[in-house]
């Protein structure tokens, strides 16, 4: 599902061309065209210049493999897995993203997943905003098997959190995941509230959210970017969640968020079914992006 990512890139550095200065320069043109960064792409060329002189490469396809060998140190450096266990129940997932990203749909995989490993899980309807948000997470629910607390519309977002908690506590529930407003994140007082539902979690929990996992679309390229750093200046982030990687042929998103965030990919999207949320894996995405 993933085979179309980088494609530019791969189509640049198969067979056996000549490795030359303008090999490198058209390398980085091409890079900045499936979303790494200019600075990174530039860092990154550089790096490969280097390499490539220090052992003698000869072809096109011995710089990918450089190239592939660079981008997954990158991702290496920055993995973590999922957190699935808690100090004590409920483990607290606190999912934000802005509208599209894909936010409900992931939050109903990872309820399917959880469901599936036998745990009773508890969907928190905090996106209040929108009466349709918290119909839709409410069907959802009912198709992959979780509990829900809903409040009404226009109600306190942070106090849904907390009785989500408390909920919980009373029922025996293993995992709570929050959703919450797509907001945008250039919205103050929209990001002022997800401080708020931060702090009530914390005080409800005694802790802080075992993930705050930012939900992010691979097809928006650098704006991806540009949303997770103001997420993370708001209320930090332990993991991002890249969707709709099933629908790019650029995938340079990702490396750029990890070298200019250093927050690690959490989890992908790869398509619309309720399973298709995997695990992030460094090689494997390596082998997506060059094959």
């Amino acid at each position: 599902m993933l085979r179309n990512l980088f494609r530019q890139v791969t189509d640049l550095l198969t067979g056996s061309g000549e490795v030359t200065d303008g090999l490198f320069d058209e390398l980085e043109e091409v890079l900045i065209a499936s979303d790494v960064s200019a600075r990174i792409a530039s860092e990154t060329v550089t790096l490969l210049r280097q390499a490539a002189r220090e052992r003698g490469a000869r072809t096109a396809g011995e710089v990918k493999d450089l190239l592939r060998a660079h981008i997954a140190g990158v991702l290496d450096e920055h993995a973590a897995p999922l957190t699935v266990d808690a100090p004590e129940p409920p483990l607290f997932y606190l999912v934000v993203g802005v509208n599209g990203t894909g936010k409900t749909t992931t939050i109903a995989k990872l309820g399917a997943r959880f469901r599936r490993q036998g745990k009773k899980v508890l969907l928190a309807a905090a996106d209040t905003f929108r009466a349709a948000a918290i119909d839709q997470l409410e069907v959802w629910a009912e198709r992959v098997g979780c509990e829900i607390v809903r409040h009404q519309p226009g109600s306190d977002p942070a106090a849904v959190v907390f009785d989500s908690v408390e909920a919980a506590r009373a029922r025996g529930i293993d995992v709570v995941i929050a959703d919450t407003a797509g907001r945008l994140h250039t919205q103050r007082n929209l990001m002022e509230e997800l401080r708020k539902v931060d702090r009530v979690a914390r005080r409800a929990l005694g802790r802080a959210p075992d993930e705050t996992l930012l939900v992010l679309d691979a097809t928006t390229g650098q704006n991806a970017l540009v949303q997770a750093q103001a997420f993370r200046e708001a209320i930090g982030v332990t993991g991002l969640v890249m969707t709709k990687l099933d629908g790019t042929a650029k995938g340079g998103t990702l490396i750029t968020l990890s070298e200019e965030l250093g927050v690690p990919v959490k989890l992908i999207g790869v398509g619309e079914k309720v399973d298709d949320l995997r695990d992030f894996d460094p090689q494997e995405y390596v082998g997506a992006l060059l094959p």
